[in-house]
């Protein structure tokens, strides 16, 4: 089966014009896929709103027990919902998701690591340990549109945890190409790709592969957030995703391509 694997930050999906170009392009697609999605600034939003501190470390948010709620229902609940009450708009069979679902992403909560000159507990934060594509096959063979939140699950501890929204898609798109189907995963954001120089949104690296990545990081054209993207990019084509776009919500089919060297 071909599958493609879309995941779509939270700027994006938040912002309802965005939100309709990117499930324009989404539903444009051929064959099977699947829509993996962020929220964290609405997260914020509504951690604010009930007085709950958002804590970021390196651009990753400390989940407390009232911030796994809040998640649980950002991510869970509106976010998702709103995704597939589009999609439902447009004709298009979808369900929202947690890992929780059918036992689909399993996971364990991190332990405390060393970052930023301190140690870091990041609290409910779930370390991908398994996703399990049949059952996501299933629904798609069925013609169904799995809409997957940022949500893992520890199966031990019976939680729910939360999970990078990048490392989510990797990974399953990952799953999927061990269960030998043909899949390609993008990366939707508000750039048009990897730009070359920031404050040029046409300077767009066309392919980057394991080797000049590493190049580009040695030299710093590559920093900061899109560090971990690209290498979830590079840790999902190692493990037999044929090919990896990040790119702009506008153009699902453009942008730049990591692929293999």
């Amino acid at each position: 089966m071909k599958v493609t694997v879309v995941k779509v930050g939270g700027a994006v999906v938040e912002d309802p014009s965005s939100l309709k170009e990117l499930l324009g392009e989404f539903c444009s697609l051929p064959g099977a896929k699947i829509l993996v999605h962020g929220g964290g600034r609405t997260a914020t939003k509504v951690a604010s709103s009930m007085g709950v501190e958002t804590e970021m470390v390196e651009g990753r948010r400390i989940t407390t027990a009232p911030m796994l709620e809040i998640v649980t229902m950002v991510y869970g609940g509106l976010v998702g919902r709103n995704i597939v009450c589009s999609l439902s708009a447009k004709g298009i069979a979808a369900v929202s998701l947690t890992g929780a679902d059918m036992g689909i992403v399993k996971a364990h909560r991190r332990p405390p690591v060393e970052m930023s000159g301190r140690t870091v507990d990041f609290g409910y934060v779930g370390d991908v340990d398994s996703v399990d594509a049949k059952a996501l096959l299933s629904l798609m063979e069925d013609g169904v549109v799995p809409v997957v939140a940022p949500l893992s699950f520890d199966p031990v501890g019976g939680t729910l945890l939360n999970t990078n929204a990048d490392t989510m898609a990797g990974k399953v798109a990952s799953s999927l190409a061990w269960e030998g189907c043909d899949v390609s995963l993008v990366y939707c954001f508000e750039k048009k790709g990897v730009l070359s120089d920031p404050d040029d949104d046409d300077s767009v690296i066309r392919r980057i592969t394991p080797s000049s990545f590493e190049t580009l990081k040695d030299d710093g054209t590559v920093s900061g957030g899109m560090i971990p993207k690209i290498q979830n990019a590079i840790d999902a084509i190692s493990s037999g995703v044929g090919k990896v776009f990040i790119t702009s919500h506008r153009n699902i089919s453009g942008g730049t391509v990591i692929e293999r060297d």
